[in-house]
């Protein structure tokens, strides 16, 4: 994809550039993070691009477990809507394999979780990315969950959804 010429301001860049550095190993389409930055960053002139690299260089992430092979397959499972079979260990230790329906990712507390409709349990679950064993997706296609729908009635009830891109000059809704 291309888009036209962007004018982002010195902070807007830094920020940009700041948010995808610090997302480490674990964090859900990490790689493009990293080359979105890149990005960012080769587009920019003068002392605005200095600035916004020299800060990206000031942000370091620890590294946390990662499995490469479940982020990716979790990754694909959502981009195209594929219901997913995941070998999932519980908070009490309770190993368990699943087949979910993906709806979306939610963040809380520096963890990652797939939200998803569990067959198994037949109702929405979510399940910590750093507990997935084993994940892959199948060719069968996911029906369509409603994410606000899944969280409901769970502790992230009142998740809210980062600000929806609105034209400029246009106020957000409330709703968003």
């Amino acid at each position: 994809m291309t888009l036209p010429p962007v004018r982002l301001t010195a902070d807007e860049a830094s920020a940009l550039i700041t948010a995808l550095a610090a997302a480490d190993a674990s964090t859900p389409y990490v790689g493009a993070a990293r080359t979105a930055a890149q990005k960012i960053a080769a587009s920019m002139t003068g002392p605005a691009s200095a600035a916004a690299q020299e800060l990206a260089a000031r942000i370091v992430a620890l590294p946390t477990r990662s499995d490469c092979e479940v982020r990716t397959a979790v990754e694909q499972a959502l981009a195209n809507n594929l219901v997913l079979r995941l070998s999932y260990t519980d908070a009490a230790g309770h190993e368990s394999d699943r087949v979910v329906e993906p709806a979306g990712l939610l963040t809380a507390d520096g963890r990652w979780y797939l939200i998803a409709w569990c067959r198994t349990r037949r109702a929405g679950r979510g399940f910590r990315l750093d507990r997935i064993a084993a994940a892959a997706p199948t060719s069968e296609q996911a029906q369509p969950h409603n994410l606000t729908e899944l969280l409901l009635g769970s502790a992230a009830v009142g998740a809210v959804r980062p600000t929806a891109l609105t034209s400029l000059g246009s106020p957000p809704r409330e709703s968003d």
